[in-house]
């Protein structure tokens, strides 16, 4: 009936490639976020650890009985955990092209030794 030949997986992927404009860097087309979407970021990261922590350790004390104990224990660790995220999170934030701007202006990242 149909004597076309069926394109193979090669075909169709290079041919999502050139739709797509050959961006194939991993970043999915997302714009780097600006500053108040970093705080907002790391606020929201830190909560939610908070939140679990503290939902974790009130679960427990309803649990077993042992009320407030657990829940001030998993407070202490979901804070804990909240501070680590939020570490990590402005970590990747740091190599973001919008904090190597806001270096150049500020004029940090060229050595003024070097210049004379």
């Amino acid at each position: 009936m149909d004597d076309k030949p069926r394109p193979s997986l090669e075909d169709l992927d290079s041919r999502l490639r050139k739709a797509r404009g050959g961006n194939e860097s991993g970043s999915r087309g997302r714009l780097p976020g600006t500053r108040l979407g970093q705080a907002l970021h790391l606020a929201i990261e830190m909560a939610a650890a908070l939140a679990v922590g503290g939902g974790i350790g009130w679960l427990l004390d309803e649990w077993l009985g042992t009320r407030p104990w657990l829940f001030v224990v998993f407070i202490f660790v979901g804070i804990a955990a909240g501070i680590l995220n939020a570490f990590r999170a402005a970590q990747r934030m740091g190599a973001t092209p919008l904090s190597r701007e806001s270096a150049e202006e500020r004029g940090e990242g060229r050595d003024e030794r070097s210049q004379g």
